[in-house]
């Protein structure tokens, strides 16, 4: 029998190529941006200094390049969190070790406008996948390192951003409290936007509670910043590429600015980031 990939368990093929992303170790940086749209990863790379395709298999598309010294990757995860759980788990295998998810979302407070940015501190675990991993009152927090360096670049490049807690979940539509087909509606729908908002949930998406749970269990770095294109209060939408490329130069800012902070760490003999390494 040709076993290709070797196991069940763990399939890799003959060259060490991970099933679901095929890359392999060395194809990809440890700093690694997640972008859900297959399409946004050469867009992403087209911004580096330097970027060369890697693979292309099912939703996911891997670019690896450099920001001046910086090795850098982006990934797509394609959306909802089946697939995202997947390129983590085969991106931790090959050695990555910081990761930011870079997207769009919807928010549910009114102040927050198209084309602000929000920077994910936490998220509301309803996305399904990560209860596959652990209880679900285990949180999903964000890295306080990653956290910390995406609002340091939205500083720095002068762009309106909030910081806080999100909401991840399952669908696109009932899962955020949106009539699905034909006006379809559960009780719980009508309550769930209000619900959050009560809560101080500043937005919805489908990935970051995967993104941020798995991270923390196989201790990643990981964040996740988002560009607003909607806002569920006013029933506003708002989607161009100039706005979603404000939340990729933060997150490519935010990576480069982790690559110096890590060097500081290691020229100290230091394992956490504080503002006394910058003085």
């Amino acid at each position: 029998m040709n076993n290709e990939w070797g196991n069940a368990s763990r399939p890799t093929d003959k060259s060490g190529k991970q099933y679901h992303i095929a890359c392999g170790k060395g194809d990809v940086a440890p700093y690694v941006l997640l972008p859900g749209d297959p399409k946004r990863v050469k867009k992403i790379a087209d911004t580096w200094d330097s970027g060369h395709f890697v693979a292309d298999y099912r939703e996911h598309v891997t670019y690896t390049g450099k920001i001046g010294d910086m090795d850098i990757s982006a990934c797509s995860t394609g959306a909802g969190g089946g697939s995202t759980a997947s390129a983590l788990e085969d991106l931790a295998e090959i050695g990555c070790n910081t990761l930011i998810r870079v997207g769009t979302c919807g928010t549910i407070q009114k102040y927050i406008k198209p084309g602000d940015l929000i920077i994910c501190t936490g998220a509301v675990r309803m996305e399904g996948t990560s209860d596959g991993y652990v209880t679900n009152s285990y949180p999903a927090i964000a890295n306080y390192e990653v956290t910390l360096a995406l609002i340091e670049a939205a500083e720095q490049l002068g762009y309106t951003y909030h910081v806080g807690i999100g909401y991840t979940a399952s669908s696109f539509f009932c899962g955020q409290g949106r009539p699905g087909y034909k006006g379809y509606s559960q009780s719980f729908m009508q309550t769930l936007l209000s619900d959050m908002q009560a809560a101080g949930v500043l937005n919805f998406e489908m990935e970051a509670a995967t993104v941020l749970t798995i991270s923390s269990l196989y201790n990643l770095r990981a964040g996740a910043i988002f560009t607003v294109i909607a806002n569920r209060v006013d029933n506003s939408f708002e989607y161009t590429g100039k706005t979603v490329d404000h939340s990729i130069e933060v997150a490519n800012l935010a990576m480069q600015i982790l690559w110096n902070w890590d060097k500081k760490k290691e020229s100290n003999g230091k394992k956490y980031f504080s503002p006394s390494l910058l003085k």
